[in-house]
């Protein structure tokens, strides 16, 4: 017997979710999806091992989606932003990215709305897959967002 599987939402813990979703919409086009979160209860305390448990947030439509999956942005409270210090080749989820038809305009908006330039923009040919033309960089809070763009070997976009 098998079950029906379906990707849902993926989750960024922010030191402040109003901002960070400012930013994903402004720079990525993510729109609102209300009604924006205030969780708490007995329940919330069960689900994340936390005592006196809160999360406020929001999720936002990705771009090229109608629903989900989503990206979840929440604040906790008891907080722990304990520093982490993110680096793309540590254990466990590393980046998010999302295709733009011009990488260099989206790079110029994300720095203007608060993110940086983790390395250097790059363009390759992958044998067998096609053109890549993509940069690493950081949100404001420091969460590693991959932006690319892919063409075939023929030059057009994929």
């Amino acid at each position: 017997m098998s079950s029906k599987i379906k990707y849902v939402h993926t989750n960024i813990v922010a030191a402040n979710w109003r901002e960070l979703a400012a930013f994903y919409i402004k720079v990525f086009d993510c729109i609102p999806i209300l009604p924006e979160r205030n969780l708490s209860g007995n329940w919330l305390d069960q689900l994340t091992g936390l005592k006196k448990a809160g999360i406020r947030g929001i999720h936002l439509q990705l771009p090229g989606f109608e629903k989900d999956p989503t990206l979840e942005i929440f604040e906790y409270s008891p907080e722990n932003l304990a520093e982490n210090n993110r680096v793309i080749n540590r254990a466990g989820f590393a980046h998010i990215a999302f295709h733009v038809e011009d990488v260099e305009d989206v790079l110029e908006k994300l720095v203007q709305n608060g993110g940086e330039k983790y390395g250097e923009l790059i363009k390759t040919k992958i044998e067998g897959v096609g053109i890549l033309n993509a940069v690493y960089t950081r949100d404001p809070e420091g969460n590693i967002v991959e932006i690319q763009h892919w063409e075939n070997d023929k030059g057009v976009s994929r």
